[in-house]
């Protein structure tokens, strides 16, 4: 068995971003642009009214001055000519400050008689002005590389002209589970096992940045197995679930291996999980998940996660751990590394779940957090700072 680091180590150490694809600025929300985007135009492009009111000249906005009322500039309707001495021009919001004036007057500080204003209240020019480019000016980075993108920043990316975006393409993530006794839930079996836990990987991976296609289930025989290969054979990470521990019926790295599959590693020190192994497949990272539930989640989130993360174009920390208090004492552990299932209570203390068996879906749907103890660890005393993921 490796270590879980090693593990890490060997799975993302030859990851790298995909290709790119252009998509629309409309659906580009949690992608990860290949470059800097950069404005393609200026925002406003022009200076711009803040208010509704009149554009003057600064240094005729004296208190009780009367102007002479020439036009109007709504908003996408600029005035067309040069404002001269002795005049001024209504303007409203987001309207374009017409030549000659620099100062607006709002329309509470006025009063008009038919096109005489005369002004009422004291001015300090240059006010209620959005200056050109007081946003962002053309060829200004407004996204870096390596950023997901939110839905904000796609609204600033359109005002600034983009409208399609070039991103690290998504990783495709084909799952499949294994097992004679696996049905699936459309079609239930009175005998079997309905096989659940492709049901919350698929959309993990969607969480996760990735494009998740199901394959179903594959059966315990090579033929069964070979067909699901093959047809899997165009994604980006293959993910086969169960089937690959000691069994007489586990053949699951059998038919990869005729396939021709090249083993990294078969088994690793953490728990629950240690059947869970890695290699490639004609250059494709296959990482096979443990079938018992508890086993092949968490292991989706130490290892499949980080992968799909770091192929999409996300750098970040494999294992983020945050540091929280341990609500009791925990016991010492043995030689493999432990994900403990346990939620937040209250007072934000981190609480093991007593029941930790690796075939309970129940646990780990009431669950946070991932308390994470090192192997041969002498355990934890309560309010220690403990390591924890956070799920969700």
């Amino acid at each position: 068995m490796i270590s879980v680091d090693e593990a890490l180590e060997r799975i993302l150490g030859n990851a790298g971003p995909l290709g790119t694809e252009s998509v629309s600025v409309r659906r580009c929300t949690g992608r990860i642009p290949s470059g800097d985007l950069r404005a393609k135009r200026t925002q406003p492009p022009h200076d711009v009214s803040a208010m509704d009111g009149y554009a003057v000249k600064g240094d005729e906005a004296l208190m009780y001055n009367e102007l002479a009322v020439i036009g109007e500039a709504p908003a996408g309707r600029p005035f067309p000519g040069r404002v001269g001495t002795g005049q001024c021009v209504r303007i409203f919001t987001g309207g374009i400050l017409p030549d000659g004036t620099d100062h607006v007057i709002i329309q509470e500080d006025t009063e008009r008689h038919e096109n005489r204003l005369t002004i009422t209240a004291r001015q300090s020019p240059p006010e209620h002005i959005r200056k050109t480019g007081i946003d962002f000016r053309t060829g200004d980075i407004l996204v870096g590389a390596d950023t997901q993108l939110t839905a904000v920043q796609a609204g600033l990316l359109a005002a600034a002209g983009r409208s399609e975006i070039q991103v690290i393409c998504r990783p495709k993530v084909a799952v499949f589970a294994n097992g004679d006794e696996l049905s699936e839930v459309e079609n239930p079996s009175a005998t079997g096992t309905i096989s659940s836990t492709p049901v919350t990987l698929c959309q993990w991976v969607q969480d996760w940045g990735g494009e998740p296609d199901y394959m179903g289930i594959s059966r315990d025989n090579l033929q069964s197995l070979a067909d699901v290969i093959e047809q899997a054979g165009k994604a980006d990470i293959i993910v086969p679930l169960g089937g690959a521990s000691v069994g007489d019926h586990d053949c699951v790295k059998t038919a990869f291996e005729q396939a021709g599959y090249g083993n990294v590693f078969s088994k690793i020190a953490i728990k629950p999980g240690k059947p869970a192994w890695f290699g490639y497949l004609n250059g494709t990272p296959i990482l096979g998940l443990p079938g018992n539930p508890a086993s092949g989640l968490v292991c989706a989130q130490v290892f499949l996660k980080p992968l799909i993360k770091k192929l999409g174009g996300q750098q970040a920390d494999p294992l983020p751990f945050d540091h929280i208090p341990a609500a009791r004492d925990i016991d010492p552990n043995g030689s493999r590394a432990v994900f403990h299932r346990g939620f937040t209570n209250e007072a934000g203390q981190a609480v093991l779940h007593p029941e930790q068996d690796s075939s309970l879906l129940g646990t780990f749907a009431k669950s946070d957090i991932l308390v994470f103890q090192p192997g041969e660890h002498s355990g934890y005393a309560a309010r220690d700072l403990v390591p924890v993921l956070r799920l969700g």
